[in-house]
């Protein structure tokens, strides 16, 4: 089976992402723990791009129903909030995708289990 990608992403004004990207650089011990926890997860990534005043987290699941783990993990939810009060706004729905193909880039080790 091929894994699900999902991607949740949240906007903000150029003048507060300095500030939302260090929030989300400060959550990783808090939200960590219980991510690397959850049954199916495959890979995490947690990202900013400051050109577009944007922060996203990507995620390689084994199913549909390990990504959406992520919809009520409390820890997320609550530190959601204090972007949403900084004017943040998150893309709803959060976006679950089915895996049609895949590459694997010469960077990535011999041996890497997918």
């Amino acid at each position: 089976m091929k894994p699900v990608v999902r991607v949740s992403i949240l906007r903000c004004s150029p003048e507060h992402f300095a500030e939302l990207r260090q929030m989300a650089a400060d959550a990783d011990p808090i939200l960590r723990p219980g991510i690397e926890a959850m049954p199916g997860l495959l890979s995490f990534y947690f990202g900013a791009d400051e050109e577009t005043s944007s922060l996203t987290n990507v995620s390689l699941w084994t199913s549909l129903e390990a990504a959406k783990q992520l919809d009520t993990f409390k820890p997320m939810l609550d530190l959601g909030k204090p972007f949403i009060e900084k004017g943040a706004t998150f893309e709803r729905p959060i976006m679950n995708y089915a895996t049609l193909w895949e590459l694997h880039g010469a960077a990535e080790s011999p041996g890497t289990a997918r």
